[in-house]
């Protein structure tokens, strides 16, 4: 299928912005769609780009768009489809730099779903291959089929279901990896594949990568992948894409009925009265009844485009990394996605570093969002859960003022002093106090309030010293003498006092 094919397709409504017939007669060998900045990493060549342009705004555009189309060029897209919904149109700067860069652009009109554009290309792309007669041996054999058909029906793993239906080829090595690097599941004797590893052959390593198509996040798309290239004919890969894609979709509408209980469980623990009763029942629905301990974990996305769902997703991706620890993860009351972690009573401390290893492979699908999750201490009694949630609330809240670099992951163990205690502390009172201990400073002068806050809290890091100050900063230390006589004046504290030390250091963590 060319890009001109995809042009032809009436029920799409698409209309060419800008492309000569050269670019117009290149081979889609698939779809993305992203709205990243920078999504080079994640595309594959041949493929069409499909992008709300939700990353595009007036604000610095030229830069931004030629940075976005660089890199589509660069990793061999041959179209990009700009949805039209966002800004009620294609906006000059990506014309310009669609030409500039030599990438067909195509507009998308608001009525289109992308959904409709993906399942085009592929349902082309699928009848193209059932028109090529040379190709007929490499089908999956009607036995095969008929075995996956009723193992499908019968229940059967994915695991299962990947060995059966590579059995008459040898089993080669085969993975069906999501876009973190996790391992959903492989084929017998495959080795296994470290999550980075993973990451980086999905990024475009050796062997061939084919996406199951079926619903799924930037988080939990199915990717399978055969480390030895040509290995397996391209006609059975299609049809066992299907098959899986028609098992993911089995086992997510399985799942909606542990989503609601999730979500029910999540409401409990928020609860400020909710009885021991409640809980226990809530636990049960999720299959977390009656086990060692218990951690609540927070997570915030900034910002979160997508109604919360971002957050679920991304958590539950993450809490698929580790496979001895059963969880429920939804959207909690009080802002943030809430978890319950079910584990042994040892585990806690585990549980918070393997999550400290996974997160920055969650972060990269959104490097242009702030993540961080806050995990309660551990514990036994379904009771105490609403407890530990606050606690979580806390270790998320307090996680940004913990020495730098501030952790991803924070537990209630990793804070201490002034940090934990402001944690508890309504945003709007932080802000209140921030104000009034540090506004003179904010309003100095531009660039000065900048420089004097940066004084301040390098003077406070080494201990009141002059000396050490001026070294970190870089700067003679009369220079020093000079910043902090404006700092005492302008707040009105004694930075020699240990109660305007304390004030100051206050203000500070409350930013």
């Amino acid at each position: 299928m060319h890009v001109d094919h995809l042009l032809r397709l009436d029920r799409l409504d698409l209309s060419l912005v800008w492309g000569d017939e050269a670019l117009l007669g290149r081979e889609i060998a698939g779809v993305t769609a992203t709205d990243l900045e920078d999504p080079e990493r994640f595309l594959q060549p041949g493929e069409v780009v499909l992008s709300g342009l939700v990353w595009w705004s007036r604000d610095g555009a030229p830069a931004k768009t030629d940075r976005f189309v660089s890199a589509l060029s660069r990793a061999g897209a041959v179209a990009l489809l700009a949805g039209e919904e966002t800004h009620g149109h294609v906006p000059r700067e990506l014309v310009d730099a669609c030409r500039r860069h030599r990438v067909a652009l195509v507009a998308v009109p608001p009525h289109t779903s992308f959904r409709a554009v993906t399942e085009a290309v592929y349902l082309r792309r699928w009848g193209e291959l059932h028109r090529h007669p040379a190709d007929d041996h490499h089908a999956l054999p009607e036995n095969v089929r008929l075995d996956l058909d009723r193992a499908l029906e019968g229940g059967a793993t994915t695991g299962e279901l990947l060995d059966r239906a590579f059995a008459h080829l040898g089993t080669p090595a085969c993975h069906l990896l999501t876009p973190t690097g996790r391992t959903v599941a492989r084929t017998g004797g495959t080795a296994e594949l470290p999550a980075r590893e993973a990451v980086a052959v999905l990024r475009g390593g050796r062997g061939t990568t084919l996406r199951v198509e079926a619903e799924g996040t930037d988080f939990d798309t199915w990717y399978l992948h055969l480390p030895e290239e040509g290995r397996v004919p391209p006609r059975v890969l299609q049809e066992m894409s299907e098959l899986l894609g028609r098992h993911r979709r089995r086992r997510d509408r399985r799942r909606a009925a542990h989503d609601a209980a999730s979500v029910r469980l999540v409401e409990a623990i928020g609860a400020p009265h909710a009885g021991t009763d409640r809980l226990r029942g809530a636990l049960a629905s999720c299959g977390l009844a009656d086990r060692a301990a218990y951690t609540v974990a927070v997570a915030a996305l900034e910002p979160d485009g997508n109604g919360g769902a971002d957050g679920v997703a991304a958590l539950a991706e993450a809490l698929g990394h580790l496979p001895s620890v059963a969880s429920a993860v939804a959207r909690g009351a009080g802002g943030g996605t809430v978890a319950v972690l079910a584990h042994e009573g040892d585990a806690a401390d585990g549980v918070r570093e393997r999550l400290r290893e996974v997160w920055p492979l969650i972060r990269d699908r959104r490097p242009e969002g702030t993540w961080r999750v806050g995990l309660s201490m551990p514990v036994t009694a379904p009771a105490a859960l609403n407890g530990a949630l606050a606690q979580a609330r806390h270790a998320l809240a307090a996680a940004p003022a913990l020495a730098p670099p501030s952790p991803q992951v924070a537990g209630v163990r990793d804070l201490g002093g002034l940090a934990l205690l402001l944690a508890g502390v309504p945003a709007d009172v932080r802000d209140v106090y921030r104000e009034t201990v540090l506004g003179p400073l904010t309003r100095a002068g531009r660039g000065s309030g900048a420089m004097l806050l940066e004084t301040l809290e390098v003077f406070l890091a080494h201990d009141c010293s002059w000396t050490r100050t001026a070294e970190a900063l870089h700067i003679h230390v009369n220079t020093v003498h000079y910043r902090v006589e404006r700092i005492e004046v302008l707040t009105g504290r004694d930075l020699s006092r240990l109660d305007d030390r304390v004030d100051l250091r206050a203000a500070l963590l409350c930013r």
